[in-house]
């Protein structure tokens, strides 16, 4: 898989935007999908949690949308499969957060230039987490 081009200094302003919607979050405690959201709370950003198939992750509410989420939303976090990008990113767009983050093993360049055109950065395979913890 192609390697993700930014520098360390542009992850690092990434990182000073605070509110994050995590498509994909999971309950599952042992998943990625739910201990690298965690440990950004942990951290103080504002960890959104979307997934159709639950109301609730880490006491938080849980949106079965992007689009219902009623505040802002500076970053993106996709835990879906590359081949099932293009629809979040597609949903994504239309509330024009800064970032796209797709995490570690996730890239599609089709569905990631439907956000380049729009003027959203994209970051493609890369750990939220792992990132965080290298860099700070």
């Amino acid at each position: 898989m192609e390697s993700d081009t930014h520098s360390d200094e542009q992850i690092k302003e990434i990182y000073k935007l605070k509110t994050i919607a995590v498509v994909g979050m999971s309950k599952n405690p042992e998943k990625a999908a739910h201990y690298v959201p965690k440990y950004l709370s942990e951290k103080g950003y504002n960890v959104i949690p979307v997934n159709p198939t639950t109301d609730e992750i880490l006491g938080k509410k849980c949106y079965h949308t992007l689009a219902e989420i009623p505040v802002h939303v500076d970053i993106v976090d996709v835990f879906r499969p590359s081949e099932q990008v293009q629809p979040v990113i597609e949903e994504a767009v239309k509330i024009k957060p800064k970032i796209i983050w797709l995490q570690e093993g996730i890239h599609n360049p089709e569905a990631e230039s439907i956000a380049k055109k729009v003027g959203i950065d994209v970051v493609f395979n890369r750990c939220m987490l792992a990132e965080h913890q290298r860099l700070f």
